[in-house]
């Protein structure tokens, strides 16, 4: 009996061993994530820093003067575009009809054709 007792607390105690085991081994683990997840948050702070430099960078060499000229420069050039594209409607609108009146002329003098012809024909 007191054999018995004796292999049920050493079971007990491997038991409770492996139990301690596996929980050190997840807090090993853990504690390595942990480090890698402070080591990575590092790298995108400064990252982030480096970013917000430059965006600071960026903005500082606009003045808003500069500003200013560049909208009202690019206001002039979709207005100047919208002008430009009417302006190219409008030429091809004249351009269809310039063809419109060849056909319908080259149909006419190829009609006066044959009947100069026919008439030549038959004199």
């Amino acid at each position: 009996m007191a054999e018995a007792d004796e292999r049920r607390t050493q079971l007990l105690a491997d038991r409770d061993e492996a139990r301690e085991a596996t929980w050190r081994e997840r807090a090993l683990n853990a504690e390595d994530v942990l480090k890698a997840a402070h080591a990575e948050f590092f790298t995108q702070r400064t990252r982030i820093g480096e970013l917000l430099g430059q965006v600071r960078d960026l903005e500082a060499e606009w003045t808003q003067e500069a500003i200013q000229r560049i909208t009202t420069q690019n206001t002039t050039l979709k207005q100047r575009v919208r002008q430009l594209t009417a302006d190219n409607r409008s030429f091809d609108e004249r351009l269809k009809a310039a063809r419109s009146n060849l056909r319908f002329q080259d149909r006419r003098i190829a009609d006066l054709e044959a009947q100069i012809t026919s008439s030549l024909g038959g004199a």
